[in-house]
């Protein structure tokens, strides 16, 4: 007995969905997503541990919140990285791949001299040292999003994308979980506190080589050749110039250009809202920093790889405007696991339920946007700037729309305010509804294939 045509050609396609994960371009966008999402909390969440165990006072390590700054203005400085090269590396590695390589030598040499400090004694050269680590790590994301949606075909976009999604959560969970525990380890083999933490930092440094080591072995990009040849015939001045302009142009000729910009930052919100009082939530229902912690980062973290990939596949099978439809809905939803959980009260598998379909539905969400952006930005001459500048615009909900999330809390309850946060994604399906009715879709979608 024989498969019939259309098992075969469905084995055929389940068969070539998940080799495209293993195609060499793939693979390179994926190391690199590690090597993006391994700074972030270096200047965050794990810096602020050790700062307060280090004696600082809360006052002083609320102010560190303002060293992620330069992750929401990048764009100023993105257009340096589409018009100017890199002394002597551009002329080895190309264009993108040099800005990748020297990007990652000074998020290096950054780690290694927060490391260095010690917050008991210099908080003020903590300040320094985690600024340098975050400027050096959005300067990083800049290239890797140009290297990524120049050297991906369009058939290829998407898997590039659930795999970049999913490695840059392993690499914050490595710079988090990872550093915490490689702290405690070094402890354990008898250093000091303050000993342990400066090896745990200059390990953290050692893990961004992975990137420097998968940029060495990747090909530049095929569109970076247009960029090559125009910055041959322009002084650097008239180049960066034309990079912000043109980036800034590009964005204003669509159709619908504020009502695109809408749609970009609300997209995100309903999670970015939800997001910012999630764990004193947990906190609030008795559960202790151990149950919530082992919980996120075990099957949340399966939730969330799970997520990206299934992100993918549906990006890969679905049109553009359907595949935001889905990523928008099932985002929202995932709210009202947590005012169901705030009914139950204090119940491990009721909050690991929670977590997984938060977790889950976010991943699902962030590949759909990411495949929005980055089909917004096809130009080779700025595509650093355009997906900064739009990375940035994104960044609007969840740094400042969501600021005023403990007080909705405070005045509605836990209940309400997740079924808030679900609401808060109505804008963004109503936006998302118009775009599509205009056929602002149309044009954007990726090649199938």
């Amino acid at each position: 007995m024989t498969a019939s045509p259309d098992a075969a050609t469905a084995k055929l396609s389940f068969f070539e969905a998940v080799a495209v994960y293993l195609k060499p371009r793939v693979l390179v966008v994926m190391f690199l997503g590690f090597s993006s999402g391994l700074p972030l909390a270096l200047s965050g969440t794990t810096l602020l541990v050790w700062m307060r165990e280090a004696g600082v006072d809360l006052g002083t390590i609320g102010l560190f919140a303002l060293v992620g700054t330069p992750y929401t203005i990048k764009f100023l400085w993105a257009p340096l990285t589409d018009a100017l090269d890199v002394p002597i590396l551009s002329r080895w590695l190309g264009r993108r791949r040099a800005w990748l390589v020297f990007t990652q030598l000074l998020l290096i040499a950054a780690i290694i001299f927060l490391g260095a400090c010690n917050p008991a004694t210099a908080p003020m050269l903590v300040a320094v040292g985690a600024l340098l680590v975050a400027t050096a790590s959005a300067t990083q994301d800049i290239v890797v999003d140009a290297f990524r949606v120049e050297s991906l075909p369009e058939n290829e976009q998407a898997a590039g994308m659930a795999g970049y999604v999913a490695a840059y959560r392993v690499g914050m969970l490595v710079s988090t979980a990872g550093a915490l525990f490689l702290v405690s380890g070094f402890q354990d083999w008898g250093l000091g506190r303050t000993a342990a933490w400066h090896w745990g930092y200059w390990a953290m440094a050692a893990l961004v080589l992975i990137g420097t080591v998968t940029a060495l072995v990747a090909t530049e990009p095929e569109n970076s050749r247009a960029a090559e040849l125009a910055h041959a015939r322009q002084k650097p001045f008239a180049r960066v110039a034309e990079a912000a302009v043109g980036a800034f142009k590009d964005f204003m000729g669509y159709e619908l250009a504020f009502v695109m910009l809408a749609f970009v930052v609300l997209f995100k919100f309903t999670d970015a809202l939800s997001g910012a009082m999630t764990a004193p939530f947990v906190i609030d229902l008795g559960f202790s920093r151990n149950e919530y912690a082992a919980i996120v980062k075990g099957v949340g973290l399966a939730a969330l790889l799970l997520g990206g990939f299934a992100g993918g596949f549906i990006a890969r099978a679905l049109p553009l405007a359907t595949s935001l439809w889905i990523g928008a809905i099932v985002q929202s939803l995932a709210n009202l696991t947590f005012s169901w959980l705030a009914v139950v009260g204090h119940n491990q598998t009721a909050l690991a339920i929670a977590i997984i379909a938060e977790n889950f539905t976010s991943a699902i969400g962030t590949v759909m946007f990411v495949a929005y952006l980055s089909a917004l930005c096809r130009n080779p001459l700025h595509t650093a700037t355009q997906y900064a500048l739009l990375t940035a615009l994104a960044a609007v909900g969840r740094t400042y729309l969501s600021s005023g999330a403990g007080f909705i809390a405070e005045s509605t309850g836990w209940v309400w305010f997740f079924v808030i946060c679900a609401l808060a994604g109505i804008p963004s399906l109503l936006l998302l509804a118009f775009l599509q009715r205009r056929r602002h879709f149309v044009g954007l979608e990726p090649k199938k294939g």
